[in-house]
């Protein structure tokens, strides 16, 4: 796809194609002829706009091209005789399409976030819904999810065909869930974007430090969902924490290398994002008694905040930043966490005390611990250990870029 900054295709099909694929969901309850459609609309727009112009509605003749497709389809599979409800019943089918075509904005959003939430169905694997969320809700192209996950094409063309199947198959209803799991279903949508995010800034494997396409497209889609809910607490969390951390992502990479935190480039950071974030946090919907994934996030927030508002590296308050650690320990103890921990506990009260804290701490598959650990023994000046360590840490690391560091890290020493 071209750049949606300047393609007129490209940025409707960026802005709208969620809520193109919604209404027409909404309209004919098949999620397996849904996309097909609406991928024909965007090639035949690619075909005709440039000879012809850009409509004054791009996303409305999108739609119109792609709901004839789909009447097409349905009249050579002649749907209606057989009455195949997939999603819904007949009825249902006719009484929502009309519904929708007398007055589209009514059902816009309700039919937006029904489908946000069925990509998210707990009946999903996480790594499927984050993919059917992107695809989905997003329109981010098969291929692009792919090289966002580093899974083959076909790979990821058969994990987000699985996950229709399975929507279909398992009768998942195209549908806002009643008030009792509602909040429960939200928070998976959070927990898929926050999936998604984490693969962009923790690729594990490969030539890429970080991958920002995918954590934009993990801040779109927590974006996209709390503008239909608008107070939830989880949802302003989380999207208060990956702005923090998605700002810096000017300054972490320079000439292809590491650029640790207190050596970055503050003013590459982006404090427009900053000051969202901020704001977020703010929120009246944040103040009180919050659901335990929406606190562990707030403490996430306000941890990357005091990096965020901190004038400099020398001035960051990290003794705030430990007790924030302790709580969030305390409401979700994790290994990473502790690992985090440790590092502002030797930034805080020195390098003996970041190693006692890091003692015991094990991230399964991670060579952070060890390279942490190599980092506070050169600071104690035991260059030995932390020689060892770095072996160990470079022994594990599976990231071009971090395993560059490190080897540059431990010749440092001699």
């Amino acid at each position: 796809m071209s750049d949606p900054t300047t393609d007129p295709l490209a940025r409707v099909v960026r802005e709208e194609w969620g809520r193109l694929v919604a209404l027409l969901l909404a309209q004919f309850r098949r999620l397996d002829l849904v996309e097909d459609a609406l991928g024909d609309a965007v090639e035949a727009a690619s075909r005709t706009w440039p000879r012809d112009g850009v409509p004054d509605n791009p996303a409305g003749w999108l739609m119109t091209t792609a709901r004839r497709r789909l009447l097409d389809r349905l009249r050579t599979e002649e749907v209606a005789r057989r009455k195949q409800p997939l999603l819904a019943t007949d009825a249902e089918r006719h009484q929502q399409g009309a519904r929708t075509m007398a007055d589209p904005g009514a059902v816009l959003e309700d039919d937006l976030l029904r489908l946000v939430l069925m990509c998210s169905h707990p009946a999903l694997a996480p790594e499927a819904a984050s993919a059917l969320s992107l695809r989905l809700v997003l329109g981010v192209a098969t291929p692009d999810i792919a090289r966002l996950f580093l899974v083959p094409e076909p790979t990821m063309a058969a994990r987000i065909t699985r996950a229709k199947k399975r929507i279909v198959g398992a009768g998942i209803p195209f549908a806002v869930p009643d008030a009792s799991v509602l909040p429960e279903r939200i928070e998976n949508v959070a927990q898929t974007a926050y999936l998604a995010f984490t693969a962009g800034y923790a690729p594990g494997s490969g030539p890429d430090l970080l991958r920002a396409e995918l954590a934009g497209e993990a801040v779109r889609l927590v974006r996209t969902t709390l503008a239909l809910c608008p107070d939830e607490p989880v949802l302003l969390a989380l999207l208060a924490l990956v702005l923090l951390q998605h700002s810096r992502r000017d300054a972490r990479v320079s000439d292809g290398r590491l650029v640790l935190l207190p050596d970055q480039d503050r003013r590459r950071w982006r404090t427009d994002e900053v000051d969202e974030a901020r704001r977020l946090l703010e929120h009246p919907a944040l103040a009180g008694p919050i659901p335990l994934l929406a606190a562990s996030y707030t403490l996430q927030a306000r941890i990357a905040a005091e990096h965020a508002l901190a004038p400099s590296s020398a001035e960051t308050r990290w003794d705030r930043i430990v007790r924030l650690y302790d709580a969030l320990l305390g409401l979700a103890p994790s290994p990473s966490a502790r690992l985090a921990r440790a590092v502002a506990v030797a930034e805080d009260r020195g390098a003996a005390a970041g190693l006692e804290a890091l003692e015991g701490v094990e991230v399964p598959g991670s060579h952070r611990p060890a390279a942490v650990r190599a980092e506070l023994l050169a600071r104690a000046g035991d260059t030995v250990a932390a020689r060892a360590a770095y072996d160990q840490a470079i022994a594990a690391c599976r990231n071009d870029v971090e395993l560059q560091h490190l080897r540059e890290r431990r010749q440092s020493l001699g």
